[in-house]
């Protein structure tokens, strides 16, 4: 998996990815330095700290020995994701919440793009949790 965008909600979704073993995160598209990441990731003024260990590196963070490959590109149709072999990107920007433009992930590499906020138009299907997370395959 990848993250693109790492605010609050981006924060969150690798935060929960890390407490989950059918998970791995493989790379963030964000444009802090890494040093600003692994800040961000270990403090939270809500959540607190976050256990366990967190460095930067040149092209990344490690967090208790998983290296995560961090990138720094706004237009996502560049994104490496088919060289990472991504299958699913969390879309967590909010400015690619467009089926149109989420799709740009797709024609990046990656098989299937999960937006963290409504869609807002294109063939986009609105799941929800419990409401009709039923219709995933």
């Amino acid at each position: 998996m990848a993250i693109n965008g790492l605010g609050r909600i981006g924060r969150m979704v690798l935060r929960g990815a890390l407490k989950s073993n059918d998970l791995n995160i493989v790379a963030i598209n964000a444009s802090y330095p890494p040093e600003t990441i692994a800040h961000l990731i270990k403090y939270d003024s809500t959540h607190g700290k976050l256990d366990g260990e967190i460095k930067a590196v040149e092209d990344g963070i490690i967090i208790d020995g998983h290296k995560i490959l961090l990138v720094s590109e706004r237009d996502p149709k560049l994104l490496p994701w088919g060289t990472l072999g991504i299958d699913i990107v969390i879309e967590a920007t909010g400015k690619f919440n467009h089926g149109d433009k989420a799709i740009a992930h797709i024609d990046a590499g990656a098989k299937k793009v999960i937006l963290t906020g409504p869609s807002k138009g294109g063939h986009v299907q609105t799941i929800v949790r419990g409401v009709n997370d039923d219709a995933l395959d």
